[in-house]
């Protein structure tokens, strides 16, 4: 199972259990530990994971970090955990304190759906006041699970981590301003696109006019942008059915083209078709070629094979079929040999009957 995988089963698994986690600690064992297990770290181990990690701050001896991430025995993430329960905005300033006597590089606060990751971004050794990456782990995007795979015990690359997480962090600000300009426009933005096509005074009831306008817009924008994306996607679609029909005629025509049904093949048709007179009419025998054997079919039906024969120049043989409908293959010295082998072709026409009787039926 790869690391998406784990993850993705992770948060269904914290779904189905939430009820049952009632205190901080059951949530530290049933969410935040297996979450640890997630990125590598043997949670048993102390030199990769420390719990109740003693961080003294200033006066306040024997404060203690709920756990520490170790990699190659330099700390790397402190987490502080939090009942599932819990909002999280009210506990940053804790993970501060406990950051800023830390030499790890990293701060993690949970409550085991929830995940934010903090860093000093702002000022070297002081944790920034907001995470810079985020996200829910019951509803976790792939590109999500891509950036928390570089925490992974496997892939950790400190310089690797530190390049990104300030992308990260803006980029996430800017999605959460877009949707809430998409959502209730601010009166600077509804200015910025007004002033731009109205000429005369943006007095307020032209700027509420304008509100609902632009909200319309941005709306309608965004509906027209997946509309044409699926429109493109559908076409492309079908664009590649069409290729792969047309592939699949042209292998088809080619290997009919390879194809030589033998006067011998015939021949042996004949006596298969003789053979089966006494039990089916003789027009719902049919004969298909291939490359590698000669079929006999009932009722022209792939799925109501008879028998197959393999009439090389060096070799001869008859494929028959048992009541479980699995080959097994009989060698010929001469054609006439088929008749050898009349009461296992009656017997599959049977089997084939029966079966679609009970279809039927």
């Amino acid at each position: 199972m790869d690391f998406k995988d784990i993850i993705k089963q992770l948060g269904e698994r914290s779904v189905k259990i939430k009820e049952s986690v009632k205190t901080e600690e059951a949530t530290k064992n049933a969410f935040i530990m297996p979450f640890i297990q997630a990125l590598g770290y043997d949670v048993f181990n102390p030199l990769e994971v420390t719990p109740e990690f003693v961080a003294d701050l200033g006066i306040k001896q024997g404060e203690k970090v709920d756990y520490v991430i170790f990699k190659d025995k330099i700390p790397t993430i402190i987490i502080e955990c939090k009942w599932h329960g819990a909002a999280l905005d009210v506990f940053n300033s804790q993970l501060f304190r406990y950051f800023h006597v830390s030499k790890a590089k990293f701060g993690l606060l949970t409550n085991g759906f929830e995940y934010r990751f903090y860093t000093d971004l702002m000022e070297p050794n002081k944790m920034d006041d907001k995470p810079f990456f985020t996200f829910n782990i019951t509803d976790i995007k792939d590109n999500q699970i891509e950036e928390l795979k570089k925490f992974h015990k496997n892939y950790y690359d400190l310089e690797t981590i530190v390049n990104t997480a300030s992308d990260l962090k803006y980029t996430n600000e800017l999605k959460a301003l877009i949707h809430a300009e998409i959502n209730t426009p601010s009166e600077n933005f509804v200015r910025h696109f007004s002033k731009q096509i109205y000429n005369g005074m943006l007095t307020s009831k032209v700027i509420d006019q304008f509100t609902v306008l632009v909200k319309k817009s941005m709306t309608q924008y965004i509906n027209d942008l997946i509309t044409e994306r699926l429109k493109s996607a559908l076409t492309k679609e079908a664009e590649t059915q069409r290729n792969d029909q047309e592939q699949q005629n042209t292998t088809q025509i080619e290997e009919a083209a390879r194809i030589n049904t033998t006067a011998e093949e015939l021949e042996a048709f004949y006596v298969v078709k003789a053979i089966l007179r006494s039990k089916v009419d003789g027009e719902r025998v049919h004969h298909r070629d291939a490359q590698s054997y000669f079929a006999v079919l009932l009722d022209d039906n792939n799925r109501k094979t008879i028998c197959r024969l393999y009439l090389s120049a060096s070799k001869k043989a008859i494929g028959l079929f048992d009541a479980d409908r699995k080959e097994y293959k009989k060698e010929l010295t001469k054609i006439d040999d088929i008749y050898k082998y009349a009461e296992e072709l009656l017997s599959t026409v049977n089997v084939l009957e029966g079966t679609a009787m009970a279809l039927k039926g």
